[in-house]
């Protein structure tokens, strides 16, 4: 999984908190890069609710 300053930012408008099953939702919804779809689905889901794209990418510059 890798994430870039690019692909992150296709998750800027999601419905935030959300899990990984709605992040990946609106990531095919809104046309988000394959890219974007493959990182969140490598996520391991422990059924976590994610606030932000921080805590999907810690190095998200803010």
């Amino acid at each position: 999984m890798y994430w870039t300053l690019e692909l992150a930012s296709k998750l800027e408008d999601a419905p935030w908190p959300a899990t990984k099953d709605e992040l990946i939702d609106y990531a095919v919804r809104s046309g988000a890069p394959l890219e974007v779809i493959e990182n969140l689905q490598e996520i391991e889901d422990e059924g976590d609710v994610y606030e932000s794209i921080e805590d999907i990418w810690p190095d998200y510059p803010s």
